[in-house]
């Protein structure tokens, strides 16, 4: 089992996480072979929010070529965290 710390990579800020902030939803990568669950419990735990559902989407690696060479670019996972209306905010994403 993987450590809450190696579910969440990074946080999302993109003009339409932005937007969807306002609904309690907040967008995370998270590692390849995290699932709902997990990524359910390393929010709960990191951030003392609570946690009303996880919508995960998956990205393929883009064809890439750098002359001769030819490859694919890292495969992500996305995911959306929607907390429960009596959550407070995470405070990563108050810029």
């Amino acid at each position: 089992m993987m450590d809450v710390r190696d579910v969440i990579k990074r946080p999302v800020i993109t003009e339409r996480s932005m937007d969807i902030l306002n609904d309690k939803k907040y967008t995370f990568e998270v590692d390849v072979k995290a699932t709902k669950t997990q990524v359910k419990r390393a929010v709960e735990e990191i951030f003392g929010v609570k946690v009303e559902k996880v919508n995960i989407m998956n990205y393929k690696g883009k064809f890439k070529r750098m002359g001769k060479y030819t490859g694919y670019t890292k495969k992500r996972r996305k995911a959306i965290v929607t907390l429960t209306e009596d959550s407070k905010d995470i405070e990563i994403f108050n810029v």
